[in-house]
């Protein structure tokens, strides 16, 4: 009797890692006071110090790498970098597609590297400025534009290093040590920097009426980050702030004489002048005639040579019926 042969049973390898797209490859040669005020994306991304120092942020924490430290920054998680203005620093920034669930170990994590895991890292830079053109050290520049005439295999190393690389940070697990790199300076800072971008984004739009949600996307936060951080950096909520940035405005438009009530109202964009006006008084204590005859008052206490200072072309107080 034949024997009858053995069947081959196919054995499909597991992936703890699974790379499926690279988003983008930068190798930056800062100056000592360059700054990135922050970004999120729905990609992973890690950060090395190929030379110097950095600060970083990361949501709600700061941190201070050095040279030999690479951070991770998960998916949708706002985050920016600064030199420290001492040291001009070399970094690498490479972004890239990853939904394998082992990734979950690098959230908040900040590895110092071996040499082996820098060799390996080494590689996937070399790969990559073979397979694709640059420029590599445009901030702006996100785009890779393959080479024609790459080495053959050459974005597939890319892939396999970089599958290497996470292995290997996986596996030599002693080595993250997020926490022992925290620097609450740094976070102050890139919170303050941040909220005086918010202030600057409602002063640029005072003439106009923008919403909290226009506000805090803007940004790339989530509302309640928003809220927390403009509060305690300003005493403020954010749409407090910007009604009376809109207030001042008001004060000051009143002083110069050149619109009535119902124009400021209609220029900064209130519904209508009573809502103008009741949002006047609430804030600053006292009607917009009020606050107009308390300034023409003061002003028309003093002279010039004598004679009294007189105005034109002052608002139309009671067409506007603002009492």
């Amino acid at each position: 009797m034949a024997d009858i042969p053995h069947p081959f049973v196919r054995t499909r390898l597991k992936e703890s890692f699974e790379v499926k797209d690279i988003i983008s490859l930068h190798y930056f040669e800062f100056s000592k006071d360059f700054r990135f005020e922050g970004e999120k994306h729905d990609f992973w991304e890690f950060v090395y110090v190929d030379k110097g120092e950095i600060e970083v942020f990361a949501d709600t924490e700061g941190y201070c790498l050095q040279q030999g430290d690479v951070i991770f920054h998960k998916p949708n998680e706002f985050h920016g970098v600064w030199a420290n203005r001492k040291v001009a620093p070399n970094v690498i920034i490479l972004s890239f597609v990853c939904d394998s669930r082992e990734m979950a170990f690098f959230e908040n994590k900040i590895v110092t590297l071996d040499a082996h895991q820098r060799e390996i890292l080494a590689q996937i830079i070399k790969n990559g400025f073979a397979a694709f053109y640059p420029p590599f050290d445009d901030p702006r520049n996100h785009t890779l534009a393959r080479r024609p005439e790459a080495p053959i295999g050459a974005e597939q190393l890319i892939k396999l290093h970089l599958e290497m690389f996470l292995i290997h940070l996986r596996s030599c697990s002693d080595s993250a040590t997020g926490e022992l790199r925290l620097s609450p300076l740094t976070k102050q800072r890139s919170e303050r920097e941040l909220v005086n971008r918010m202030c600057d984004y409602m002063e640029n739009n005072i003439f106009g009426e923008i919403r909290l949600e226009q506000i805090y996307t803007a940004f790339n936060l989530s509302k309640s980050h928003a809220l927390a951080i403009f509060k305690s950096h300003t005493g403020n909520s954010i749409m407090k702030y910007y009604r009376q940035l809109k207030l001042e405005q008001a004060k000051k438009m009143i002083r110069e004489h050149r619109h009535n009530f119902s124009e400021i109202a209609d220029l900064l964009h209130y519904s209508s002048v009573h809502t103008f006006s009741r949002h006047f008084k609430t804030f600053i204590g006292m009607s917009p005639s009020q606050y107009a005859r308390s300034v023409i008052a003061r002003m028309q206490s003093d002279s010039v040579d004598g004679n009294p200072i007189t105005f034109h072309n002052q608002p139309n107080q009671q067409n506007d019926h603002v009492q």
